[in-house]
């Protein structure tokens, strides 16, 4: 497994885990703290914290057989994604750092961004 490929495998593995801790965090010791719609955006954060990180996961398990400048951007906006998005809603629905607000957009766009330069850097692949 290339330095890389490791280096994601890493990230992927601590982010999911501390989306499984954030998730048990919200649901036992915020449930009685917060109305049901701040937990709802909780839980979006979360949520796709998760998501993402098994993104990163599959990313690290591909980037070795498809070698491509492209996978290693998709896992940095993918990465980038997650502190923006999913740490700034979290946030967000805790301490109600409304400055906050701006920066949920962008790491959705970082998302959006890694998406599609993991769809096209496949495409670009050669077999």
């Amino acid at each position: 497994m290339s330095r890389a490929a490791r280096r994601f495998a890493a990230i992927a593995a601590f982010l999911g885990l501390a989306a499984v801790i954030l998730g048990a965090f919200g649901t036992h010791a915020l449930k009685s703290r917060l109305d049901p719609a701040q937990l709802a955006v909780f839980d979006t954060g979360v949520r796709y914290q998760m998501y993402h990180a098994l993104a990163l996961l599959v990313l690290a398990l591909l980037i070795d057989r498809v070698p491509s400048r492209g996978l290693t951007a998709a896992g940095c906006l993918f990465s980038t994604g997650i502190i923006l998005f999913s740490g700034s809603l979290c946030l967000l629905a805790t301490v109600h750092w409304h400055w906050l607000g701006p920066v949920t957009p962008l790491g959705g766009l970082c998302f959006m961004a890694g998406w599609l330069t993991l769809g096209i850097s496949l495409l670009r692949a050669r077999p």
